[in-house]
Parts: structure tokens; sequence; C-alpha cells
């Protein structure tokens, strides 16, 4: 489990939260760190370029909405998929073997296709969880 040392001293574990945006846009499934005992919460650095992207491109007056970050970003994704019920018996390894062999499925798909947008989508979800994958190798070491 992820974990950071809150101001309060106290450790902040991560889960999948919504978050809301000028109290017309929910965005479910985001990957926060929360404090238990002050109830401090922050959002995880890891996905905040894709957070931010998404507000950004919601604009300044959104209309009224909501909108799943899961969608947006791979680690929401791989983290709701390890969070849910009926996978929880399942190891994380196997979890995420699957879902890049579904995206590299849907990369050849989208290439034999000829669609240029898809599959720089499929690549730049490739991308985040390469990115992730190595920032965790070296949490560990």
């Amino acid at each position: 489990m992820l974990l950071k040392q809150c101001k309060c001293g106290r450790d902040m574990g991560v889960r999948l939260r919504t978050v809301i945006y000028q109290n017309k846009v929910e965005i479910d499934h985001v990957p926060v760190f929360t404090c238990d005992f002050c109830n401090r919460s922050e959002v995880l650095p890891g996905v905040k370029p894709e957070l931010t992207k998404l507000i950004g491109e919601l604009g300044a007056k959104p209309e009224k909405m909501r909108l799943r970050f899961d969608e947006q970003s791979e680690l929401a994704r791989l983290m709701q998929m390890v969070t849910d019920k009926e996978r929880r018996h399942e190891p994380v390894g196997h979890i995420l073997e699957e879902r890049i062999n579904e995206l590299l499925d849907m990369l050849l798909l989208a290439r034999s296709l000829g669609d240029e947008p898809w599959a720089e989508d499929v690549m730049a979800r490739l991308s985040q969880i390469s990115t992730h994958a190595v920032h965790a190798y070296e949490l560990k070491s």
C-alpha cells in the first residue's frame, strides 16, 4: 500500500475518491492520499498532471456533470481494478499484465485500421503505466 506522512505526523493511505470541481463537476475514482486522523487529503502526485489537464479541458465555467477519472488515467483505472471486490483474489501483477495486453491488442487494432488518434491515445495510456511502474520500482529500491 502507498503511504505518505501527513503534516499531522500520521500516515496517509491512498483511496479512490470523488473530487468536485467548481461545485458542478464530480470526478470519480481519483487516487487521493487521505489522513484518517485530521481528514487532510492530497491528490496522488503521479496523477496530478492528468487531473490538471482534465480540469483545464472543462474550462472556467463547466456544465454540471459527472466524470470517471479512471477513463483518463491508467493508474486510477488499475487502482480501481485492483480494489474491485470481484477481482480481489487476483494478484496485482496478473491484473497489470492483463491490462497491458489489452492495450497492446487495442494498439494493433488501431494501427491496422489506420486510426492514428486512437493509436496515440493507447500509446499515452501505455506510457502512463510504464512511468508509474518505474516510480514504483524506484520506491522499492
